[in-house]
């Protein structure tokens, strides 16, 4: 909880406000902006999570901040530069590469502070690639979202050590509560995933459909465990595991489409299920025996991983990028090579043969790990800490 006032105007910049750890980050600030006295304005093109924003006390203008074009990029400085000088704000802050340029020229022209936030680890490319990344670079203050993060931009730049601050990712620790998930909420939500009566031991991955998240190596790692399985029934299936997709293609329909024809190929069908996005996704994780983020590629942060342990499940993540700052291997969760499928369905062995006893005081350690490090309180407490020091 923010135990002081902080009565400035901020101006968080992001092309667009649907779905991510970025668009859930804004609003999360915004929200505290707004209860701890302040103002909380946010330029974006728009989306659905703007309708949150203004319901958590925060304001919207909309603005062409998604395009990567250098003339509108030119244009939205202009832009925000006159909403800076005709709303008085305090500080602007940006959130991803492109509206950074038009906060930059903004932040320049008028003279108050520029923050950036790198909510993904930019890799450093050829020469018009790491000018494009360098708008991020030229803040006041640099937030990255995990150690990972940070040691990538020190890769990158060492010389934005100084400027440099960890604040890690939260989560609504409130939202993501197992105490508050009824058995009437999570059969709500299941409902319609077509399951049957006895799903045996539950498996959710919770990502959109996109290739580096990791759902080949899933399915290949649910084949491996129904070929020696012993819980078969007449057609070879085993019926004692149930592996969910929750997450919608957004716009891949090809690699929907190749995701179905591997679970036709390699005849589980029958024990893993697409089942598109969930709207209530505290309850889809309660659903839930294991939790899998068995992405291919490192990611910066991966907030399924602390959602879960804040929901006190256990969590079977590949051992690079943001996980190994997130998942204590053995503690709270799995760690295990990446793109392996083989240590995959070993660990969701592994935690299958456990007495739920044991697997819940694996959730209990990870739920209280979320509450004391990586709540969105704390992460609201560490952003607005960051303005302060450069308001002060």
């Amino acid at each position: 909880m923010l135990m002081t006032r902080f009565e400035s105007t901020i101006l968080q910049v992001i092309p667009r406000l649907d779905s991510g750890g970025a668009e859930r980050t804004c609003l999360e600030v915004a929200s505290a902006v707004s209860r701890a006295g302040g103002r909380a304005i946010v330029a974006t093109a728009g989306g659905r999570l703007a309708s949150e924003i203004e319901n958590a006390g925060g304001e919207i203008v909309l603005a062409p901040v998604d395009s990567k074009n250098p003339a509108v990029m030119m244009a939205n400085g202009a832009k925000l530069t006159k909403l800076i000088n005709d709303e008085r704000i305090d500080l602007i802050h940006a959130r991803s590469r492109a509206p950074a340029w038009s906060a930059l020229r903004a932040a320049r022209r008028t003279g108050i502070p520029f923050v950036t936030t790198y909510h993904g680890a930019y890799s450093g490319g050829g020469p018009v690639k790491r000018l494009y990344n360098s708008s991020m670079l030229r803040a006041d203050r640099i937030i990255a979202n995990s150690r990972f993060t940070a040691d990538r931009i020190l890769e990158l730049n060492a010389g934005t050590k100084d400027r440099l601050r960890v604040i890690p990712r939260g989560v609504d620790t409130d939202l993501f509560d197992p105490q508050k998930v009824s058995d009437d909420r999570i059969n709500h939500a299941s409902a319609g995933w077509g399951l049957g009566e006895n799903p045996g031991f539950k498996i959710l991955l919770p990502a959109r459909l996109t290739p580096w998240k990791g759902h080949e190596t899933a399915i290949e790692a649910i084949h491996s465990l129904k070929q020696r399985s012993e819980h078969k029934d007449a057609t070879g299936q085993d019926t004692g595991l149930t592996l969910v997709f929750c997450g919608g293609a957004q716009g891949r329909r090809d690699y929907e489409r190749r995701l179905r024809a591997m679970i036709d190929e390699r005849g589980v069908r029958a024990m893993v299920h697409m089942v598109g996005e969930c709207a209530d996704m505290p309850a889809a994780y309660a659903w839930a025996d294991v939790v899998l983020a068995p992405s291919t590629r490192p990611e910066a942060f991966g907030r399924v991983v602390v959602e879960a342990g804040a929901m006190g499940k256990p969590v079977i993540a590949t051992d690079h990028g943001g996980a190994r700052e997130t998942v204590i291997d053995g503690e709270t969760g799995i760690l295990v090579e990446p793109g392996n499928a083989e240590a995959l369905g070993l660990a969701i062995d592994t935690l299958r043969a456990q007495p739920a006893e044991a697997r819940m005081r694996i959730g209990e350690i990870a739920r209280a790990r979320a509450s004391s490090v990586y709540s969105s309180a704390a992460m609201c407490d560490a952003t607005l800490g960051v303005y302060r020091e450069l308001l002060a």
